[in-house]
């Protein structure tokens, strides 16, 4: 299950997308723009300039702004940053010890063909594909 962390992320991505005027954007409106509490979006956003999406600039005149064109980034690789792995079992996550049963289990297959769908489904997804999509109604 997707996290309100990686949910979250991705709103904040396509908020700075849309209010791009070339400046930081305050925390602040995008928090009042998403309905979500700065003090939670304090510890994402955080991760998210650790990680290399996003800079972020301190005092006066600063705020967020994307290191990048909405079109650059995928959903896969926002999610995987707040997330962690993506995959559904433990024995295919990254890092993971070698399972003892890998040679003759009759599951494995099926997990390593739905990770594989998981995967290309939100990498294959831009910041720039979501903006255009119409909210649910």
């Amino acid at each position: 299950m997707i996290s309100t962390r990686g949910r979250y992320a991705i709103r904040v991505m396509i908020d700075l997308a849309e209010h791009d005027n070339g400046s930081c954007i305050p925390l602040k409106d995008i928090a009042a723009r998403q309905g979500i509490s700065k003090k939670y979006l304090e510890i994402i956003v955080k991760d998210m300039v650790s990680g290399g999406l996003i800079s972020g600039v301190s005092g006066k005149g600063g705020g967020y702004k994307l290191c990048r064109s909405a079109e650059e980034y995928n959903v896969g690789e926002i999610l995987e940053l707040m997330e962690g792995t993506l995959s559904s079992v433990a024995c295919l996550a990254g890092g993971a010890n070698e399972c003892p049963r890998r040679d003759i289990c009759r599951t494995l297959p099926m997990w390593e063909e739905y990770d594989q769908m998981v995967h290309d489904f939100f990498y294959e997804k831009s910041l720039k594909d979501l903006m255009s999509q119409k909210p649910a109604t």
